[in-house]
């Protein structure tokens, strides 16, 4: 606050100001920027005109870094880690629940499925007796194979997600891909 005024003294006398009976010179103390209503004035300005910002570490103004930065920079990534969403781009996703199975091969670098099948649909579950059984499993896969041979796809990787054990149904589903002529390569831990 007293900055404040003497900047204001300062500039309204000419260059003197008068603190406690003593001149002092404005040049002293130059306010290169104060704020009243949230509102700043007297900004400093660059040659050019425009306002210079500094970031945290006064680094070039205007320069920002974009993304996420890594909680371990040191952390080293592989060659494997890095291409393994080019080298093999599709994946199986199996869901299995008590009353439907599902099943579809999405595209990893773009998120697009490019063949789904699942009970629930209408053409399926009218031939099917049941909808969650070891048979609906493997024609699940059949009918999953044949969608993904239209679409050009011929292998896939499927990993099992945590709680699920690599057995029964999901073998089923697995194993009919396989014999149709979907290439799968499974990754267990």
């Amino acid at each position: 606050m007293l900055k404040q005024a003497i900047g204001r003294i300062c500039r309204s006398s000419g260059g003197y100001a008068l603190v406690g009976g003593s001149e002092i010179l404005a040049w002293n103390y130059v306010p290169s920027c104060y704020f009243h209503n949230t509102q700043a004035h007297m900004a400093p300005r660059s040659f050019f005109g425009v306002e210079d910002f500094l970031d945290d570490d006064n680094s070039k103004p205007y320069t920002y870094q974009k993304g996420k930065k890594s909680k371990n920079p040191q952390k080293h990534v592989s060659f494997k880690q890095r291409t393994v969403a080019y080298m093999e781009p599709f994946t199986l996703d199996v869901f299995i629940s008590k009353r439907f199975v599902s099943a579809s091969l999405t595209h990893r670098v773009t998120s697009k499925q490019v063949a789904v099948a699942g009970t629930n649909s209408k053409d399926i579950k009218a031939v099917l007796k049941s909808r969650s059984d070891i048979p609906a499993c493997i024609a699940i896969g059949r009918i999953l194979a044949e969608r993904a041979r239209e679409a050009d796809v011929y292998t896939a990787s499927y990993t099992p997600r945590d709680r699920d054990k690599f057995e029964g149904k999901i073998r089923a589903v697995v194993q009919s891909l396989i014999d149709n002529g979907i290439d799968v390569k499974v990754y267990l831990d």
